[in-house]
Formats: structure tokens, C-alpha cells, sequence
């Protein structure tokens, strides 16, 4: 046996506790305590002393505890029997949980029967290392996160599925909104579950539920998330109803595109999107009105276009503007020609100047930029260019 030792920790940050193979140290002995760890010195079974980080020479009067149970001799090396345990109290993270079972409970604001299961993650550090070597250790060599989350599964089974139940009971949260309350369900069971760890010299550091697993296809179930759902729907149909009940003096037209901005918030909260299908519906419903063509019969201004541009997309807004450069092009076709020669009005169709028998000119259009001529002339009032005889 060596004069002296150096007693370290040799596991690693998924052990929480762990035991040191040598028992017997001589006097003079080194201990080195590396931060967020404590060591505890074990004679036949019992506590001695406890020690922080650091690195300590093992004396008598570094252990006074052990100068009253055993007589050590002065003046040489004397060996003495005992263990040393190493406590890591760093935090272990990302621990998983999971409810073996589902958990059975009344909803609280429908008031039917409901099993659902539950899971998450979790974060353990040690607390009190000589009550967690007395209550959990006993002569285990190593207690390794995986052997203490066992040890705990069977406790932490039967406690927070009873947690749950009465956390939803007493929050009254909705199991069809439970998704937008689990920050504040994590911390209402973390709180009750705080005591139950620090029983065990155990610290809950952190505590998350991540998923709620629902009972989906259950016929109940579903018979209710139908219910729930379908009320938000049938708030808005009425709001939709009142709406077009106040709007009865507007045009047929205009009701049209607020009944169709109505029922596409509907569909949304139903979960469908039919925005553009309406928006179909209604460039139909336009495009065989008798008045189509003429916007003051139809009903609709120029600021009711831009709503109905906004409301249904550019559907509707490019088939107004297709409708509105047509009947510019009408109107232009329709305007009065004039002689090159004399400048008398011509008559539509007619091939020579009924004033001065000028040949009608076929160029009523600029060849450079288009421009139609409405007046006699020698250059394009436009682009400047001559025009053609």
C-alpha cells in the first residue's frame, strides 16, 4: 500500500454519485474536490465529515469527526479503514419523462370523461448529498442519471398523472386549448411535484410538459372538439348576418363582396380556405350582370372598384379594367374624322371628301408612336413625325 494517495473523482456529469475503490487511506493522504462536487467520508457506515471544493491533506485535524471514533498513533503512518463518496451537484438536463398510462379525468369545461397521456423533459441536481446517499444509495458503488430516473419512475408515475387531473381541474383548462396553457401547466405540476424530490435530496430544477397526447378518432372526443370549434364558427356566420342586415341599402353588387370577405373568415376558422374560389364566384356573378359593361348600371363608382380590387383579388379588379379599356377603345373608334385637304367633317365610311372630293387618307394612325389624328395636319402632334398622305 502507498505511503500516500490522491483520492479525485474519476466518473463523468452522467453520475450523480460515485464511490471511490480504495478504502483504506493512509494519513497524509490527498483529496481534491472539483467544483460542483462534494465528498463525504464513510466510516462503517457512517457520515463523517463532508467536504466542499477544494484539495485537503487527510489528517486527524482535517477530519475531527474521526479523531473521536478511532485512536490513530502519533509519530508514524497509520492506516485507517474508511470510504469516500463523490457527489457531482451539477444540474443534469434533458432528463425524459413519460406517462406509462392514460391519465382519466373529467374535462372540466365540457364535463365528459377523458384518457389522455402526457410527456416531457425535466432537469435534476442533488440537493442534500448525505440525504441522498442515506435514502437512495445505501452501499451502491455508482448512482448513474439512468439508474436514478428508474428509481424515481415508479413515484413519478403515480404522482403526476394525480398532478395532471388536478391541475387541469383546478386551472379549468380546456383539453382543446391546452397547447397555448402548457408554460403555465409545466410550472403548476413542477410545483407540486418540488417536495417530492426534496424528500429525497433531489432538486427539480426545471420541469416541462412538451406534448399532450389526445385521445384523436375517439368518438367523444371528436364529438366534442366539433362542438367547441363550431361555435367560434357560428359567432362569426351571425356577425356576418348582422353585417349584411345593416348593409341592406348597398348595391347587390357590394354585398356580394362583403358577403364573400364574411364567409371566407368562416371558412378560416374552420381550418379552410376558399378566398380565391369566392373570388371567383363573384367575377362571375359580374360578368353576367345585364350592366356589366356599364359601371353606373352595375351599380358600382370608382372608389367601389378599388374595394372590390382589395376584397376578391386581382381577378375581379383586371376583369373591371379589361371591361374599362374596352369602352375606351369603343369611344375612340367612334370619334369624328376630318379632311387632310379642306378640313370638313367626313362621313364615316366614306372614301373622298364630300366638300372637296379629297381622297379620305388610309393613314389615320402616326406610323412611329400610334397616335390616332383626330385633326388635318403635316406632323404628328405627338412624336413630331410627318405623316403620310
Amino acid at each position: 500500500m502507498p505511503i500516500q494517495q490522491v483520492i479525485k473523482y474519476e466518473g463523468d456529469n452522467s453520475i450523480f454519485v460515485w464511490k471511490h475503490p480504495a478504502e483504506d487511506f493512509n494519513t497524509n493522504s490527498q483529496l481534491i474536490v472539483h467544483e460542483s462536487q462534494e465528498a463525504i467520508f464513510f466510516l462503517n457506515g457512517q457520515p463523517l465529515d463532508l467536504f466542499g471544493s477544494g484539495k485537503y491533506t487527510l489528517e486527524t485535524q482535517n477530519i475531527p469527526l474521526l479523531r473521536h471514533v478511532i485512536n490513530i498513533p502519533t509519530g508514524g503512518e497509520s492506516a485507517f479503514h474508511c470510504e469516500v463518496y463523490f457527489i457531482n451537484k451539477v444540474e443534469q438536463m434533458a432528463i425524459q419523462w413519460g406517462t406509462d398510462s392514460k391519465v382519466q379525468y373529467i374535462e372540466p369545461t365540457y364535463g365528459f370523461p377523458i384518457s389522455i397521456g402526457a410527456g416531457g423533459e425535466m432537469s435534476l441536481r442533488v440537493a442534500d448529498s448525505q440525504k441522498l446517499l442515506m435514502q437512495i444509495v445505501g452501499t451502491e458503488k455508482v448512482l448513474s442519471r439512468v439508474k436514478l430516473v428508474s428509481y424515481f419512475r415508479a413515484f413519478l408515475m403515480s404522482r403526476i398523472k394525480t398532478y395532471i387531473a388536478q391541475t387541469f381541474k383546478a386551472c379549468k383548462i380546456n383539453i382543446f386549448e391546452v397547447d397555448e396553457h402548457l408554460n403555465s401547466f409545466s410550472d403548476a405540476i413542477k410545483e407540486k411535484l418540488l417536495p417530492d424530490f426534496a424528500e429525497y435530496g433531489i432538486a427539480l430544477e426545471r420541469f416541462f410538459v412538451t406534448r399532450i397526447v389526445k385521445p384523436e378518432g375517439d368518438l367523444q372526443y371528436e364529438k366534442f372538439k366539433d362542438l367547441h370549434f363550431r361555435q367560434y364558427a357560428d359567432i362569426a356566420e351571425a356577425q356576418i348576418r348582422q353585417q349584411v342586415g345593416v348593409i341592406n341599402q348597398y348595391t347587390e353588387a357590394q354585398k356580394m363582396v362583403i358577403e364573400s370577405q364574411g364567409i371566407a373568415q368562416k371558412r378560416n376558422i374552420e381550418g379552410y380556405t376558399y378566398q380565391q374560389e369566392r373570388g371567383f364566384n363573384v367575377a362571375e356573378h359580374l360578368a353576367q350582370n345585364e350592366g356589366a359593361g356599364n359601371f353606373s348600371s352595375a351599380g358600382i363608382g370608382i372608389g367601389m372598384m378599388a374595394g372590390v380590387g382589395g376584397a376578391v383579388g386581382n381577378t375581379v379588379g383586371g376583369m373591371f379594367t379589361d371591361a374599362f379599356n374596352g369602352m375606351q377603345s369603343n369611344l375612340t373608334s367612334q370619334e369624328d374624322h376630318f379632311c387632310e385637304e379642306c378640313g370638313a367633317k367626313l362621313i364615316p365610311g366614306s372614301a373622298f371628301c364630300n366638300e372637296c372630293g379629297y381622297p379620305v387618307s388610309r393613314a389615320n394612325n402616326c406610323s412611329k408612336c400610334g397616335y390616332v389624328f383626330d385633326r388635318p395636319g403635316k406632323f404628328c402632334p405627338k412624336c413630331g413625325t410627318k405623316r403620310e398622305r
